[in-house]
């Protein structure tokens, strides 16, 4: 949902280095739910960063030149105003940094939706476009709520004027802490042309912390205020609503 402006070319090497789109339960993620993403707990997460309440990690990711980051924060939002944020399939251009452009498409759910998206890069680089399966899930009695956005590149046909990323996963972890919410951010995306990985890798941790910031400020504002988690009886997440009670 993967999902921002900024000029001259090192820009371009931030928003090449993440790729970002714009969450697992206390159990470790599995593959086959992540594309094969490192659990969240994994002891080879190496901390490069910490501003204010956000700390960035980073990990080597085999057969890959290009590392994973993990984000955690504490956001001042409720969990129910950032899932509005979330559930917003335009939202990508108010808080991912670089994202020009996003919209949902096809027949899908709250569950199982897909999204197309864009991140602007200044000239001369080509701006990369993203085709995501979006996939939200969670648990009453914890209020627990996480999302897995994979990169699903055949679903839309491509454009000439665009690179199309066609491997990128990412897992968002939304926890509620009373009226904030420890968010959980992890992603490893291979971005298509002749960037080195020592170039994207070392600019990586630039992208969740401004997007975070970004996104605990969006969460904030009127837009997103009057929703709440719609839960089933067998205790699953159903939807976010608007609170009319």
């Amino acid at each position: 949902m993967l999902f921002t402006r900024a000029l001259g070319f090192r820009a371009s090497l931030i928003s090449l280095a993440g790729l970002v789109t714009g969450i697992v339960l206390s159990a470790p993620a599995t593959g086959a739910e992540t594309g094969n993403l490192p659990a969240i707990d994994a002891a080879q997460w190496a901390l490069q960063k910490e501003v204010d309440n956000i700390r960035i990690y980073t990990m080597d990711q085999p057969g890959s030149g290009f590392q994973a980051f993990k984000a955690v924060a504490e956001l001042d939002a409720s969990v129910e105003n950032l899932m509005a944020v979330m559930i917003n399939p335009e939202s990508c251009e108010e808080w991912v940094l670089n994202c020009s452009e996003s919209y949902a498409f096809g027949q899908g759910d709250f569950h199982d939706r897909y999204a197309y998206s864009v991140n602007d890069m200044p000239w001369p680089v080509t701006d990369r476009d993203y085709v995501l399966r979006i996939r939200t899930r969670g648990d009453a009695d914890t209020g627990q709520v996480i999302m897995d956005l994979n990169a699903t590149p055949g679903m839309r046909a491509e454009y000439s004027s665009r690179v199309r990323v066609d491997v990128s996963n990412t897992l968002y972890q939304f926890t509620p802490r009373g009226e904030r919410t420890h968010l959980v951010w992890v992603q490893h995306t291979e971005p298509n042309g002749s960037l080195p990985g020592w170039l994207v890798n070392n600019l990586l941790v630039d992208i969740p912390v401004k997007s975070m910031q970004a996104l605990e400020a969006v969460a904030q504002s009127d837009k997103y205020q009057g929703y709440r988690l719609e839960w089933a009886e067998d205790g699953n997440l159903q939807g976010v609503v608007p609170d009319n009670r």
